[in-house]
């Protein structure tokens, strides 16, 4: 089963990506690259490209609703650690079906965590 944010990437298009300034910092054990981002305010960057009226992140990697993918993923601002895909883990998120339907997908449903390759239903009968 393929990650259903691996075909996404609308939440890295639609939210502005702010967060602590130390996240940049490695001497703060920051791991976010500081050339991907942008000051917001005194305390505050953002991930360049998400203060746009139509906010793309710098970090995504292709195609929207297709295959996209953070460049960055392993390393990425904590702010983006938090959103969690709606029904991953058993729960709706807000935040992701905001930015789906922004970019005309549907939101995320229970089935979309069911992994076919692992289907214990029982064969359909066959006609004779």
């Amino acid at each position: 089963m393929v990650h259903p944010c691996l075909r996404c990437g609308a939440c890295c298009a639609f939210f502005r990506i702010a967060f602590h300034w130390s996240e940049t910092d490695p001497s703060l054990s920051g791991t976010v690259p500081a050339e991907l981002t942008e000051k917001l305010d005194p305390h505050r960057v953002v991930m360049r490209g998400t203060q746009s009226k139509q906010p793309r992140c710098i970090a995504l990697k292709g195609t929207i609703g297709e295959a996209a993918y953070c460049g960055i993923h392993p390393i990425k601002p904590s702010v983006c650690r938090e959103v969690e895909p709606s029904w991953e883990f058993g729960r709706h998120s807000p935040q992701c079906d905001k930015g789906r339907i922004a970019h005309g997908l549907e939101p995320l449903t229970p089935e979309d965590w069911l992994d076919p390759s692992n289907d214990d239903s029982p064969p359909l009968p066959q006609s004779g």
